[in-house]
C-alpha cells in the first residue's frame, strides 16, 4: 500500500562551509524546521478537533452534553479546558450508553448467521504498535489488523495519519493520557474495555505510538487479559529510538564508537524534575543513550550524567515529533542541550539521544570533520 509521506526541510546552520571556516570557530547547534501546510500537530491532542470529530460517535445520544469546540480548521486547537478529574469522569460518563450499545451490536453481529462466532466465544485482541508517527513506517500486518477491527483504543502518540486507515464500519475510541494524568484508575478502564468487548467477540485493537512494549502500558494490559483467558496477540512497531535515529542518519551502535545502546526513560516521580533512575553506569561514553519522556527532567539528568564521567561535550540532539512532517530538532553539547531546546521551544514528544553517535549525522554542524576524527579513533 502506497502512503504518500513526504519530508520537506528547511535547515539553517550557524555556519555550514567547513572548508571556509575552521570547525573551531563553529557552535554545535543547528534547528531543523519543517515546511509544511499543516499547522496542527500530527498526533491526536486530547481536546483536537480530529479526536472529537472520530469519537462523535459516544456523543450520539448525548448531544445536549457534547462538548463545545471552538476549533479552527487550519490549527485545530480547541477552547475546551485542561485535563481535570471532572472532565474525565463526565468524558467516560457521555461515553457509556453507546459503548453499551456497541457491545450488544456486535453481540448480535457474532450471533448472527453472517459472522463466524469463535469457538470460545471470546474475540480477537491485538496489540499493535503504530511507530514514531509516518505511517509509511507500519508493518503490514499493523496494517492488516487495523482495517479489519471493529474497535480501536487509540491514544495520543498515534498519528493521524496511521489513524486513516482505520476501515470504514470501525468504531473510534481514544483514550490517551496526558503528562500528569497517568493514573491507576484510567489504565483500569482501558482493561475493562479490552476485556468486555473481547467477551462479546469484538475484534478489538489496542493502538499504541512506537513499540506497545517498550515504555508503554502493553505489558501490563497484556498480561490483565492473559489472567482473564483472553488471548492477546502482539504487533510489534518501530520503536522511536530506531525510527528517529534511522531519519537522522544517526547509528545507534558503530563499530569502535559505541558498542551498546540503553533506553532510558525520562519520567520522574509525581512530575518532579528528577529522572526516574539513572544508573552510573548509563555514562559510559562508549554507548548510546537513547531518553523518552525526558523534556522536563533532561536538565537535571544531564548533570547527573556529567556527574559520574560522561563528558560534557558530548554530541546530543532532541527531536520533536520525529518522521512526521512537523519534525523540528536541535543538535547541540551535551552541557548545553536544555537551554537549546528551551530556546527552540520544543514540545512532547520529544526524544533526546545522548552519545559520540550523534556526530555521524550528516544534520550534525561539525559532521564532516567529527565523523572523521572518530573513525579514525
Amino acid at each position: 500500500m502506497a502512503l504518500p509521506y513526504t519530508h520537506h526541510y528547511d535547515l539553517s546552520f550557524f555556519a555550514l562551509n567547513l572548508k571556509k571556516f575552521g570547525s573551531s570557530h563553529l557552535q554545535p547547534f543547528c534547528c531543523l524546521r519543517c515546511n509544511s501546510s499543516v499547522s496542527s500537530s500530527p498526533f491526536t491532542e486530547k481536546h483536537s478537533l480530529q479526536r472529537y470529530q472520530r469519537d462523535q460517535w459516544v456523543y450520539n445520544n448525548n448531544n445536549q452534553q457534547r462538548p463545545s469546540l471552538s476549533c479552527d480548521d487550519e490549527a485545530a486547537s480547541c477552547s475546551v479546558p485542561a485535563d481535570s478529574d471532572s472532565i474525565r469522569l463526565n468524558d467516560i460518563a457521555l461515553q457509556l450508553p453507546e459503548l453499551r450499545k456497541l457491545l450488544q451490536v456486535l453481540k448480535h453481529k457474532r450471533e448472527s448467521c453472517g459472522g463466524q462466532v469463535p469457538k470460545n466465544g471470546l474475540g480477537d485482541v491485538f496489540l499493535v504498535g503504530t511507530g514514531p508517527g509516518d505511517p509509511d513506517l507500519l508493518t503490514l500486518k499493523a496494517v492488516k489488523v487495523i482495517q479489519k477491527a471493529d474497535l480501536l483504543l487509540y491514544d495520543r502518540l498515534v498519528s493521524n495519519a496511521v489513524l486513516d486507515l482505520v476501515g470504514p464500519d470501525a468504531r473510534l475510541l481514544y483514550v490517551g493520557k496526558t503528562a500528569g494524568y497517568h493514573s491507576r484508575t484510567q489504565q483500569e478502564e482501558i482493561h475493562e474495555l479490552l476485556l468486555s468487548f473481547a467477551e462479546a467477540g469484538a475484534t478489538v485493537v489496542r493502538l499504541q505510538g512506537g513499540d506497545p512494549l517498550v515504555f508503554g502500558r502493553g505489558g501490563e494490559e497484556m498480561d490483565f487479559l492473559q489472567q482473564q483467558g483472553i488471548q492477546v496477540k502482539v504487533i510489534p512497531g518501530i520503536t522511536a529510538a530506531s525510527g528517529i535515529s534511522a531519519e537522522l542518519g544517526i547509528p545507534l551502535t558503530h563499530r569502535g564508537i559505541a558498542n551498546s545502546v540503553r533506553f532510558l526513560t525520562g519520567h520522574s516521580r509525581k512530575g518532579g524534575t528528577d529522572p526516574l533512575f539513572v544508573a552510573e553506569n548509563a555514562a559510559d561514553p562508549d554507548s548510546t543513550l537513547v531518553v523518552y519522556m525526558g523534556l522536563s527532567t533532561l536538565p537535571s539528568l544531564a548533570q547527573k550524567l556529567i556527574h559520574h564521567g560522561l563528558p560534557p561535550d558530548t554530541p546530543a540532539t532532541a527531536v520533536e515529533r520525529g518522521t512526521t512532517p512537523q519534525q523540528r530538532m536541535v543538535f547541540a553539547k551535551l552541557k548545553d542541550l536544555a537551554d537549546k531546546i528551551k530556546t527552540a521551544e520544543l514540545v512532547s514528544p520529544t526524544l533526546i539521544i545522548i552519545g559520540k553517535v550523534v556526530a555521524l549525522s550528516p544534520f550534525w554542524p561539525q559532521s564532516l570533520t567529527e565523523a572523521s576524527r572518530l573513525v579514525e579513533v
